[in-house]
């Protein structure tokens, strides 16, 4: 069924995907009084256990998109790796989904991303395309050693990508990641990670929060702080770079955007993620409106709401068997507990997160 925007209380909004984001988007979306249908591969997943109804099944199962289709009128995803080809599907059913095809196929290739980013005005380290092994070894050759390998497509928390020293190395490390095309990055001299998360609405209105400064252990976020210590220049440096982002994918929803800041103040983009994202997480416990009510706000046709920090959040993730401290983290008065109902405790999985509020200034 189509939507018919602004999208009203009491009608059912979709999600791709199970995980914890859909879970936090899920409980943001009854907040405002809708009903969340979640497709899902898994019977018991996260986002599943909290939403009106789960559908089960694959993400290209066409009777499970066409039963995803048929009770609810707007579709959103919780993570950039869900098939466009299930996007396309629903479009071509009348079904609205948001964000759109193009910011995934912006997002699901890393060359792709690097060539739009650059295009519209969000500067990142120098790159080269490689499908092949020979190709790889002359584009290290080329951006110069040491340089990071991707894998072109998926990959996250630091999955699918691998340093490269020398040149001569290059040709093993294609094989390592699989044989399959690969980006290969420049090394960058950042001072440090920032993030911003950005949202546009329906009418071309934007929200923007203010920076974080994150701080990753082998690839994976361990701890942001926000609101960033930032003068003006880079607060209006990284918003102008949001806004461009924006504008170029006509988005709809809250993105997240990965930074560095550099020794001379310039800010390069590392990569985009068109959904909430978990440099984001601080903000339900230091933002008026999180990013899981904002984005569900954007997609809905609704107004966007206030972006302001309100408190100093320093967000913690809890892997595997760090969740087991939940009777401490609960006892803290200064800390938010969010956990995400996962019921596997592995190393290395996020199992929640904590905010430890403080008062601005």
């Amino acid at each position: 069924m189509s939507a018919d925007l602004p999208l009203a209380p009491g009608s059912s909004i979709g999600i791709l995907g199970g995980g914890q984001l859909g879970r936090m988007l899920a409980l943001a979306a009854a907040r405002l009084g809708f009903d969340v249908v979640v497709l899902e591969r898994e019977a018991d997943s996260p986002a599943g256990r909290v939403a009106s109804r789960l559908i089960v099944g694959g993400y290209t199962d066409e009777a499970a998109l066409a039963e995803l289709a048929g009770c609810t009128s707007l579709v959103t995803f919780e993570f950039e790796n869900v098939p466009a080809a299930s996007v396309a599907w629903l479009t071509a059913h009348g079904v609205e989904v948001a964000p759109g095809e193009q910011a995934l196929a912006a997002a699901q290739d890393r060359v792709t991303e690097k060539i739009f980013l650059n295009a519209h005005g969000a500067p990142t380290v120098a790159f080269a395309a490689a499908a092949t092994a020979e190709e790889a070894v002359q584009a290290v050759a080329r951006i110069g050693a040491p340089a990071l390998m991707k894998t072109r497509r998926e990959g996250y928390d630091g999955k699918g990508q691998r340093w490269v020293e020398h040149a001569a190395d290059a040709a093993a490390a294609f094989a390592a990641l699989g044989g399959v095309p690969v980006i290969v990055e420049a090394a960058c001299d950042f001072v440090r990670e920032l993030s911003i998360i950005a949202a546009r609405g329906r009418d071309g209105a934007t929200a923007v929060y203010p920076l974080a400064e994150n701080h990753h252990d082998h690839g994976i976020l361990r701890r942001s702080l926000a609101p960033a210590r930032a003068d003006q220049a880079l607060n209006d440096q990284a918003e102008r770079i949001a806004a461009r982002v924006l504008a170029g994918l006509d988005y709809v929803g809250v993105i997240g955007i990965e930074l560095f800041e550099m020794a001379d103040g310039r800010l390069l983009v590392n990569e985009i993620a068109p959904r909430v994202h978990n440099t984001g997480h601080w903000t339900q416990d230091g933002c008026q409106v999180d990013q899981f009510e904002q984005h569900i706000r954007a997609v809905a046709g609704w107004p966007l709401g206030p972006t302001a920090a309100i408190a100093q959040v320093e967000m913690l993730n809890l892997l595997g068997d760090e969740v087991d401290a939940w009777r401490k983290f609960a006892a803290e008065p200064e800390t938010r507990l969010h956990l995400y109902g996962k019921r596997g405790a592995k190393p290395g999985r996020k199992m929640g997160h904590i905010n430890r509020v403080k008062p601005l200034g």
